[in-house]
């Protein structure tokens, strides 16, 4: 017996109900005796967001209440739904302990509809900042790359995959500029699933996430943790051109969007952001170590060129560091033996 366990006298009667915090919007009434509607921050496919604030602490502080419609068929899947709610909303709250990641207050059912109430954070989306000040430069998106994986790690440590990253779902804090992950899809989906799958288990063509954003596994219902990876490059081609993309021309070979073009960036960044959108699963990064540690060693690559075009080891030089074992730096030993392999390789070419 769970939290929801409770009996539905009128399931047919739940998708038609005024909602009531829509009537409660501007009005003094509260809310589950603690809560008044301030107004309505958006509306999806699956529910209502609206901001609130708790009359009942102290400073009467701001939250963000999502109130999630699911169209429940039967007791039955009523029944499922709430039990797959209970479950995704406990590991959700787990989660809260991250500062990129509001945290969950309380999460409820009332009149058939389901309650998330979370932290509320004061900023713009990266959307409303692209579309206010334009799009962003390379070193920013390197910046907001080492800003949001260290995110993505911790969510998937956690077993948990985002689902629906994209510009609208992340927010620049306001106080002090740091980027909040927002709106799990996780939630959504479970909810989806367990109220259109009927008894018979018919299968249920909705998905969670978001056209353009979503890789081709997730319109299959079977995302996994490299479907984040690709949602969130996408988002850097969108914070580099100011272009979703569902406005790109695609490669009719691949599927692959045509963005490379529209960027000014670096040969190795464009290889980085172009393993994190490839469609195939197999060529793309599977996780956020493995993004980190490609960002990681194109940032040493400059170094490394310089020390090959300006740095010459003579072979005097190099009998003293033999003879007396002089310390030489973990870059110089990989630009010496990066110049010995191009040195063999032209030798080889030279001969065929």
């Amino acid at each position: 017996m769970n939290r929801f366990s409770v009996q539905i006298t009128n399931v047919d009667g739940l998708t038609s109900q005024q909602t009531q915090l829509s009537q409660l919007c501007g009005s003094k009434q509260l809310f589950r005796d603690r809560y008044q509607i301030l107004g309505i921050l958006g509306r999806g496919g699956f529910g209502i967001t609206f901001l609130a604030k708790n009359a009942l602490l102290p400073g009467n502080p701001l939250c963000v209440i999502k109130q999630l419609c699911p169209k429940a068929s039967n007791p039955q899947s009523w029944q499922r739904a709430c039990d797959r709610f209970e479950k995704e909303a406990k590991a959700l709250g787990k989660l809260g302990s991250h500062s990129q990641i509001p945290m969950l207050l309380d999460y409820f059912t009332q009149n058939g509809e389901f309650y998330l109430v979370q932290e509320y954070v004061r900023g713009s989306t990266l959307a409303q900042e692209v579309r206010r000040i334009g799009p962003k430069n390379e070193a920013a998106i390197k910046k907001f790359l080492q800003e949001l994986l260290p995110v993505l790690q911790y969510l998937h440590k956690h077993r948990v995959i985002h689902r629906d990253i994209k510009p609208q779902n992340l927010l620049c804090c306001e106080d002090d500029q740091r980027v909040v992950l927002i709106d799990f899809g996780a939630v959504k989906e479970e909810l989806v699933e367990a109220c259109e799958n009927s008894i018979n288990k018919t299968p249920t063509t909705n998905f969670v996430g978001t056209m353009g954003f979503a890789p081709p596994e997730q319109f299959s219902l079977r995302p996994v943790y490299a479907s984040d990876i690709y949602a969130l490059g996408m988002t850097c081609i969108y914070l580099l051109t100011g272009k979703g993309p569902l406005e790109f021309d695609y490669d009719p070979n691949t599927g692959e969007i045509c963005w490379q073009k529209q960027v000014d960036i670096s040969d190795n960044f464009a290889q980085v952001l172009g393993k994190m959108v490839k469609i195939p699963l197999a060529e793309r990064f599977k996780t956020a170590d493995d993004v980190i540690k490609a960002l990681d060693q194109e940032k040493y690559l400059p170094n490394l060129s310089n020390c090959l075009a300006t740095q010459k080891l003579k072979s005097k030089s190099i009998t003293q560091e033999a003879n007396q074992q002089v310390y030489v730096p973990p870059v110089a030993r990989t630009a010496s033996a990066i110049r010995a392999w191009k040195a063999k390789l032209k030798e080889t070419k030279s001969l065929s």
